[in-house]
């Protein structure tokens, strides 16, 4: 059984991610595609992530291949939270996560029942066909659909009271009834998927996925990363066949015949942003998070709430933006001393941060002292 250790293992998914070297002849979506989804609940997050491991793409390249080009989507992805995912490789987005079990995340009397949930789902799958709503559109189109039970005000949120049927959400998505489309003014509008549209069947083509960008891997993990039971985790490994190694001396897998790592350590700074893909889905966290790291950067164990300096693979510090009008002010809170070397490219990182958010970065270095997710 072939053995990798935490230093081939870190090399091998910052080179994969385009964080050892921007991707050369990359598009967005081959970006997005290698990293298994960009974490797009705040979106300038999303395109820093994106726009780091390409060479010269800005947000506008972005937003260009999200909403013009089309060869993103912007949807629900794992563990529920908002995604971009390629296009091309929504069909084994979908065929997996609409695999996943339902649970009762509501409580009795609030909570949509399992025929409730079919008819909203299918509601909203009938009403966005050739058109984007807005929220508040979209809800009076699936009450009008489906019934006044749909549009009881029952679900406590952010200080107000949603619909009983906006519990559907993840699902519908997971289902593949509905995508982003393109902001209203500052208003968010829902759409159809892309023209087509087929799920694959299975989880297998996922678990593979995610391998390549996060393994050697374990069940356990996959699971924690999808938002799933462990057993469903483990029977989509089951069939994804991979190949079993050794990862610091422990039982872990990787895609079948996928077992290269790079001759050189992890090298390099990078500064990456509010739940980047490489610091959620990376473990084990105490070799992502060493020492101070997983005091300072995790958030009750999570991952992402912080965005964090990357220092030779190794979470070392943590880093803030502010932004007004074209002006960025960058701080960042180094954990260990850096070399000059290791300065310079500090200062690379906040010009590059400049470069892709199109703005005019002001580099701090020093402690931060807002929370995380500020």
């Amino acid at each position: 059984m072939m053995e990798m250790s935490w230093s081939q293992v870190s090399a091998r998914r910052l080179e994969r991610h385009g964080l050892t070297a921007p991707a050369k002849d990359a598009t967005p979506a081959d970006v997005v595609a290698a990293m298994c989804g960009a974490h797009a609940q705040v979106m300038s997050a999303a395109e820093l992530s994106v726009g780091l491991r390409l060479d010269g793409v800005t947000r506008t390249g972005v937003r260009e291949a999200l909403w013009g080009e089309r060869s993103l989507v912007k949807t629900h992805g794992p563990r529920g939270t908002v995604h971009l995912l390629p296009a091309r490789d929504l069909p084994m987005w979908i065929g997996a996560l609409s695999s996943l079990p339902s649970y009762a995340a509501h409580a009795q009397g609030i909570r949509l029942t399992s025929a409730q949930t079919d008819q909203v789902v299918e509601a909203i799958r009938e009403v966005l066909t050739g058109a984007a709503l807005t929220i508040d559109e979209l809800s009076d189109a699936v009450v009008a659909a489906t019934g006044p039970w749909a549009g009881d005000l029952v679900m406590p949120a952010f200080q107000t009271m949603w619909p009983r049927w906006r519990q559907a959400m993840a699902t519908a998505a997971h289902r593949g009834a509905f995508v982003f489309g393109p902001a209203r003014g500052r208003k968010v509008t829902y759409t159809a998927p892309p023209a087509g549209f087929r799920p694959a069947d299975g989880c297998a083509e996922l678990v593979n996925a995610y391998l390549r960008a996060y393994g050697p891997a374990t069940p356990e993990q996959f699971a924690k990363w999808i938002g799933a039971p462990v057993k469903w985790a483990a029977a989509g490994f089951a069939a994804a066949e991979p190949e079993q190694v050794l990862f610091e001396g422990v039982p872990a897998w990787v895609a079948a015949g996928d077992t290269e790592v790079p001759e050189e350590p992890p090298r390099g700074v990078r500064l990456l942003p509010y739940f980047d893909a490489y610091v959620v889905a990376g473990r084990p966290r105490e070799l992502l998070y060493p020492g101070l790291a997983a005091g300072r950067a995790l958030n009750g164990g999570q991952a992402g709430n912080f965005p964090v300096l990357l220092v030779d693979g190794q979470v070392a510090g943590v880093w803030h933006q502010r932004r007004s009008g074209r002006r960025l002010a960058v701080t960042v809170e180094p954990l260990r001393e850096l070399t000059p070397a290791q300065l310079r490219e500090v200062d690379e990182q906040v010009a590059l941060t400049g470069q892709i958010l199109e703005g005019e970065p002001q580099l701090t270095l020093g402690p931060i002292t807002v929370g995380g997710h500020a």
